[in-house]
């Protein structure tokens, strides 16, 4: 029988970037993945500046590139109608691996990193339904139960198991290590559009008051949009499965989107995802770790989710070492443990910018008072977007300067209004 030392449950962007992190390193691991590649994924599809840094280390940046869309930033369009916009290229000192990010569709991306992950020697399972862990006679985790293509059960064991299956995990629920936040509480709704007028090279996010919608170019004449409702419009989004024509007609019901959309083909369905905000108490338990969206999901206004999945690969990879090479259970807790800290020390900062933009967007006010600022100061949106574009540190917006010039403006600064289309 082969033997496996790491089973992957999960070939998205943390799976993959685990499965080619531990290949390279000798360790015999093996992902399974529900779907068959390529396939969708419901996404916003944007990609960080400095998420180049791991797929040029991965070895695709350059095959990617071409197939995408290059964006130079974001730009917040508020309630009032205020526009900021935030270049990553800028005056604050810090720089990113690349001086744009990168929107391309998820089955391109997905596709390429898992075919890279099995380049370097990693087994890959599609078509693999994950259903349950395996424990040992201590609550220690062994493998995983599954059903293959062909619905029968089998049970796979391995020395380390990674849920890398994203916002609803089986091993994170399995393991009772999921936590959802009961505020705020939204969903979804994303789709592809072709012909939409005006799409430029900066990420869109607008911000209404009954949710808000990012759109960005993702390569190929297509436009992806996300748009993001609080959950307790779930049933009227679903009423009759018409999700599309939801969508559809939330588009056309905005002024100042109406005219860009009023010729564009929807490319396929609107698919839902959520309710977002889940977040593992901790990201590990013995012979387990979790990465990606199966340890943290906020609201995706900030758009780096695959960032962190690339980057959470390379962190619980070098765990997964340690505890390989561990001469005692104990030593191998160390390392899941040492796992945890530096996730937090990594993303700590972060997650305070994403609970916080999260609960900002619920209350008009709040963005309407933040979008002036962001518009008449351009070094705040500058950093912002350096901050969402994971190369400027977050502290630099979480600072009591920062916040008190993006919310502490004062009402005698007129409402100053920025091009969107530069």
């Amino acid at each position: 029988m082969e033997r496996t030392d790491v089973l992957i449950v999960g070939g998205g962007p943390a799976g993959a970037s685990t499965a080619f992190q531990l290949a390279r390193r000798g360790v015999r691991v093996r992902v399974l993945e529900r779907s068959s590649f390529p396939r969708a994924k419901p996404c916003a599809e944007c990609l960080s500046p400095q998420a180049s840094r791991i797929l040029d280390d991965m070895g695709v940046l350059r095959e990617l590139e071409p197939r995408g869309a290059k964006m130079r930033g974001m730009i917040v369009r508020a309630p009032n109608g205020t526009s900021a916009r935030g270049d990553y290229t800028a005056a604050h000192g810090f720089r990113a691996f690349r001086d744009r990010g990168l929107a391309i569709r998820r089955e391109v991306l997905d596709d390429v990193l898992l075919r890279r992950a099995r380049d370097a020697g990693a087994r890959v399972d599609e078509r693999v339904r994950v259903t349950d862990v395996e424990r040992d006679g201590r609550g220690g985790v062994r493998g995983v139960c599954v059903l293959g293509a062909d619905g029968r059960p089998e049970h796979l064991r391995a020395r380390v198991v990674v849920g890398a299956d994203g916002l609803r995990s089986v091993i994170a629920r399995r393991l009772g290590l999921a936590r959802t936040f009961v505020w705020p509480r939204r969903i979804a709704l994303v789709a592809h559009y072709r012909d939409v007028l005006d799409v430029g090279d900066y990420v869109e996010l607008h911000v209404e008051g009954d949710g808000f919608v990012g759109i960005a170019d993702v390569g190929d004449g297509v436009t992806t949009v996300a748009a993001v409702f609080p959950a307790r419009r779930a049933r009227e989004m679903s009423g009759g499965g018409d999700r599309s024509g939801f969508l559809d007609r939330w588009l056309a019901s905005k002024p100042h989107l109406a005219g860009r959309f009023a010729r564009s083909i929807r490319d396929g369905h609107a698919v839902a995802i959520g309710p977002f905000a889940s977040h593992a108490r901790r990201a590990w338990h013995p012979g387990a770790l979790l990465v990606g969206d199966a340890a943290d999901f906020f609201d995706p206004f900030t758009g780096e989710g695959i960032y962190s999945a690339l980057r959470g690969g390379e962190l619980v990879a070098g765990a997964i070492e340690r505890a390989l090479h561990a001469v005692s259970e104990s030593d191998a807790v160390d390392a899941y443990r040492e796992y945890d800290r530096a996730r937090r020390e990594e993303f700590g900062g972060k997650w305070w910018v994403e609970r916080l933009i999260g609960a900002g967007v619920a209350v008009p006010v709040i963005v309407n008072r933040a979008a002036r600022a962001l518009a008449s100061k351009k070094h705040l949106a500058d950093l912002l977007a350096g901050v969402t574009g994971d190369f400027v540190p977050a502290r630099q917006v979480l600072s009591l300067r920062y916040l008190f010039q993006l919310l502490v403006l004062p009402a005698s600064i007129p409402n100053v209004r920025t091009p969107v289309w530069p």
